[in-house]
């Protein structure tokens, strides 16, 4: 008779907090349609692992589905590395190019990373954990991974849903932050269009020689810029038209269900719910905000040495994230809030693009550096 009810009697206030929060992930996905593609993943995740018993993840020693998925796509780093090959398909450099200067938001925008790191420290959390969640501020959520996966791997559930969580509210997150730091005046600023050719040859060998020097550089980042280069040189190549939209749209859509999923299996009520877990969660929120303002006051910084005909719209640092490219979309809004017809959708893109790289670059070097420093 027990066995009839148990269902019921295993179940505990973790649990049904745990049931809220799947169904909040959801409600976002669905209602709000915050990145539906993870959110709702990621909520019937948490409400599978968190039934009864856990079957969907673990029963009498055998794995369940969930495991199999962990075990296979997350604990292996395989997933991350997929969406990577994808996301590189989907990337066009042609703006980065044109507009070299916008790697440096790129750059600046990784600023709270490192920011983070430092207060994560000092909140008790050891140097790998803490790198781990600063590498949430960078907005790029297969990064985020990759690296718990190796440094912290008891946080990879908050971590992974902070990182794609604030991932989706970008349109609630970055507006605040650049109005409290920019005038009007500021956002209103027009900026020319560069509309140059991009030859063949350099779009094709920008993947390799920034995988070659990655390689040489930082060895232990090979596996995270090797797969977006290599998508990125599947598209330019000319030649994989059908394989590049495979990598676009199959590719990507498929691993990302399955990634969502795995994550959400992760959010253990016993695990997930902990004093850890709030902080990891408020420290991503912040590390995302310190790059948003890293970028724009960067941005505002160049302008001081720039003529008057040559300002950058400081929305644009804000791009230096790696959310590709709901952050430029974003900041084209925002600029067309502002001034209707002010166009500077294309230089977003090319500070986003920049941040993408910026991101797995800030990656790599956390990678190198912080097992040499935590000695």
């Amino acid at each position: 008779m027990q066995d009839i009810f148990i269902g019921f009697t295993s179940i505990t206030w973790k649990m049904l907090v745990m049931y809220g929060i799947g169904g909040l992930l959801i409600w976002l996905a669905i209602r709000k349609e915050y990145e539906p593609m993870l959110l709702l993943p990621i909520g019937f995740g948490a409400l599978l692992v968190n039934l009864p018993l856990a079957i969907a993840w673990e029963h009498d020693g055998a794995p369940g589905f969930l495991k199999v998925l962990y075990d296979a796509g997350i604990a292996n780093e395989l997933f991350p590395l997929l969406i990577f090959i994808a996301v590189g398909a989907m990337i066009d450099f042609g703006p980065l190019f044109r507009n070299p200067v916008m790697i440096f938001f790129g750059a600046a925008a990784q600023f709270g990373i490192f920011a983070t790191m430092i207060v994560a420290t000092l909140l008790g959390f050891d140097l790998k954990a803490a790198a781990s969640i600063g590498i949430i501020g960078a907005a790029d959520g297969p990064t985020a991974i990759y690296v718990a996966t190796k440094f912290a791997r008891q946080y990879l559930g908050p971590i992974s849903v902070a990182a794609y969580s604030y991932m989706s509210l970008v349109p609630l997150i970055q507006p605040p932050v650049i109005r409290a730091l920019t005038t009007r005046q500021e956002r209103c600023i027009h900026m020319v269009l560069h509309e140059k050719p991009v030859p063949q040859w350099l779009r094709i060998l920008f993947p390799i020689a920034v995988t070659m020097t990655a390689g040489v550089v930082a060895p232990i980042s090979v596996p995270l810029v090797g797969s977006l280069m290599f998508g990125n040189l599947i598209r330019e190549s000319g030649v994989l038209e059908r394989l590049s939209q495979t990598a676009q749209n199959e590719l990507a859509y498929l691993v990302t269900l399955l990634l969502g999923i795995t994550i959400g299996g992760s959010m253990k009520a016993d695990q997930f719910l902990n004093v850890q877990t709030l902080l990891i969660l408020g420290m991503g929120l912040a590390a995302f905000v310190f790059d948003t303002a890293g970028g724009v006051l960067f941005a505002k910084l160049v302008n001081l040495f720039l003529p008057a005909d040559r300002k950058i719209n400081p929305m644009i640092g804000a791009c230096g994230i790696s959310a590709f490219p709901m952050s430029a979309r974003v900041i084209q809004k925002m600029a067309n809030e502002e001034e209707r017809g002010n166009i500077i959708l294309m230089q977003a893109i090319g500070a986003n693009v920049a941040g993408q790289l910026g991101s797995i670059i800030a990656g790599g070097m956390v990678l190198a550096l912080v097992p040499l420093l935590a000695r």
